[in-house]
């Protein structure tokens, strides 16, 4: 090892440095993954779930793209629920509850099984430069690792520091210490870096809990799973979750403990997340609030021990105890661990290009909150893309970058290079201009395509995704060709309160209409009987009704990103002196020389730059 130098070497094991290790070794590089602990690889250090609003679109695109996350997030699952069922499908968000510890194990199987892959245990304290590259690391034991390509994923690691109360400690999450050199060296060479915050609720005994007098949160019905592999299966049964909530008297004893509260007192200084906000800060925000909702979630299958969601605090731990014990259902409670935040270094991101390579020192990487995101799903895309590039990078072959109307992936890097980030960055629907194109349900049809041709996809996942757009098309044209009587689908028009037909009209125009579903349709013999003979299964079926319902919001959106892609096409050069143009306003010729865009289109989307500066930048390229 000592003298091998390694094609990549991935610091850290977390959600981000684990999806890198995987795709840099399965695209063919020699990878080290170095970590602290390798019990801890991917360990869910906060809520133990992964999905959600718009970060289950990201896993799903993760596993698309052939990383692990969803796999093992299938795996490892003891509930799932299809989130926002109520909404357009733009809107639905796959989420699963995970078995903490078994997510972990699982995860360092898969990386166990990886070609190309190595593992070792030690501390990373610097980094090895070379004029302006990256050529290895240094860790606590004093050894000098070689690499061509070195990925820094450092979570909460670089200089932690954790606040209970009045008590503060150095750490990058709760019985681990915090990695200190890092930060200095890269300081030294010019890059720029900053604070943010995070924090954590309590972890509890549910024996010690009355659930009775909670609202039980099961899972769905017919629970569906995250990846598109045929390796995994839908659960067969689930561990419900519980809700219950805080009230005023919980949080007046909560404010009891605001003096010692290191987020009141400023001896933290830095930003936590604003969507996500600690159970001090949500009762100071929101004083006119009488009370707040708290998940219960079970930590795995079989362990007592319990994940609080909604009470993440700093506060004194005999505050912390006092206030819960008067939430309904916790008047007994045992705690395992309390809550606190953790203060750590990040790296604000507009330091880096689309390919996550730092624009300062080249062949190095950065990936996940060391980039100021926030979330196991944020990180691990971010990993699995500079894991690609680095590998794609050493073979000489041109970088992979997901445009904004490919991926919610390519949304959040580009968010996080041209924008910047001040506060932990977390992805939501909103943020995608072409949500109803970026749908959890077609992340394969999207993005498998260039996997294969990445070779992180195999054959036989090409060949469904084929399949699947296949007989989409086949189902969309038969009923677009197909007219139906008005005596064959007046009952079920009339059944569910929409205008009956006096005339024969095609399928299509039925089937979109709102009031009904393509459960109703199917009642329809003909169209059960295509189904059948066509082998058409559910996961077909739903894209095709979602076709059909959507066809004009799809078309519409695809209509816009081909005219943003326009200006993605105009590229602006590496070497473009901004100070020239000096019809540029002061503040778009600062941004522009900062960032450096590599497209028009990038540049119309940095803070600052106005559509007047783009009128003039096209005009100056002679466009």
């Amino acid at each position: 090892m000592f003298n091998t130098i390694y094609d990549v070497i991935v610091v850290g094991g977390g959600h981000a440095g684990s999806e890198a290790a995987a795709s840099s070794a399965n695209m063919g590089a020699h990878t080290l993954l170095i970590t602290m602990n390798l019990q801890n690889i991917a360990q869910m250090s906060c809520n133990p779930a992964m999905g959600g609003i718009a970060k289950g679109q990201i896993v799903r695109e993760i596993d698309a793209l052939g990383g692990y996350s969803a796999i093992v997030t299938d795996k490892t699952a003891i509930q799932f629920k299809m989130l926002n069922k109520s909404k357009g499908p733009a809107m639905w968000s796959p989420r699963a509850q995970s078995d903490r510890m078994r997510f972990s194990e699982c995860w360092r199987t898969m990386l166990e099984q990886t070609e190309n892959l190595d593992f070792y245990q030690d501390n990373v304290i610097g980094l090895l430069f070379e004029n302006d590259k990256i050529i290895g690391v240094k860790t606590a034991l004093g050894i000098a690792l070689k690499a061509k390509k070195v990925i820094i994923t450092a979570g909460t690691f670089l200089n932690g520091l954790i606040h209970i109360g009045d008590k503060t400690f150095g750490g990058g999450r709760a019985g681990e210490s915090a990695s200190i050199g890092i930060t200095e060296d890269l300081v030294k060479v010019g890059f720029e870096s900053g604070r943010m915050k995070t924090g954590t609720p309590p972890r509890v005994d549910s024996r010690s809990l009355d659930f009775s007098k909670m609202i039980e949160q099961p899972g769905d019905v017919n629970p569906e799973k995250f990846s598109y592999a045929e390796i995994t299966k839908p659960l067969k049964k689930q561990r419900s979750c519980y809700m219950t909530y805080t009230s005023l008297e919980v949080h007046d004893l909560l404010r009891t403990g605001f003096e010692r509260s290191p987020m009141f007192n400023g001896r933290i200084q830095s930003i936590g997340p604003r969507y996500c906000p600690s159970i001090e800060d949500k009762i100071d925000r929101f004083a006119t609030k009488d009370r707040h909702q708290l998940f219960i979630e079970p930590e795995g299958w079989d362990t007592i021990e319990t994940y609080v969601n909604g009470f993440s605090t700093s506060l004194p731990e005999d505050v912390q105890d006092k206030a819960l014990r008067k939430v309904a259902g916790f008047e007994n409670v045992k705690f395992l661990r309390y809550g606190y935040a953790i203060e750590y270094d990040y790296f604000p991101p507009t330091q880096l290009t689309h390919t996550l390579e730092t624009k300062l020192i080249k062949n190095l990487y950065f990936a996940g909150q060391i980039n100021g995101t926030t979330g196991y799903e944020e990180a691990a895309a971010q990993g699995l893309m500079a894991g690609i590039n680095a590998a794609l990078s050493i073979q000489n072959k041109q970088p992979f970058i997901l445009k904004r109307n490919a991926a919610y992936i390519g949304v959040l890097i580009d968010d996080l290079i041209t924008k910047g980030t001040e506060e932990p960055y977390r992805m939501f629907t909103s943020r995608a201009e072409y949500r109803t194109l970026l749908r959890q349900d077609n992340a394969d049809l999207r993005l498998t395509p260039l996997a294969f041709k990445l070779g992180l996809a195999s054959k036989k996942r090409m060949d469904r995704v084929l399949e699947k757009q296949l007989k989409t098309d086949l189902f969309v044209k038969f009923l677009v060709q197909t007219s139906v009587k008005p005596e064959e689908i007046n009952p079920i028009l009339e059944e569910n309160k929409t205008a009956i037909i006096k005339q024969s009209m095609k399928l299509f125009k039925i089937a979109a209409r709102p009031q009904l579903d393509f459960n109703d349709i199917r009642k329809l013999a003909k169209v059960e009987a295509f189904i059948l003979e066509n082998s058409i299964d559910n996961e077909i079926v739903e894209q095709t009704e979602i076709h059909v319902k959507y066809a004009g919001y799809i078309e519409k959106e695809k209509n816009q990103a081909d005219k943003l892609n326009r200006l993605e096409n105009v590229s602006i050069s590496s070497k473009f002196d901004y100070s020239k143009v000096q019809s540029l306003s002061i503040e778009a010729r600062q941004k522009l020389t900062k960032i450096q865009p590599i497209t028009i289109s990038q540049a119309s989307r940095i803070s600052g730059v106005s559509p007047s500066d783009i009128s003039v930048l096209l005009v100056y390229m002679g466009r």
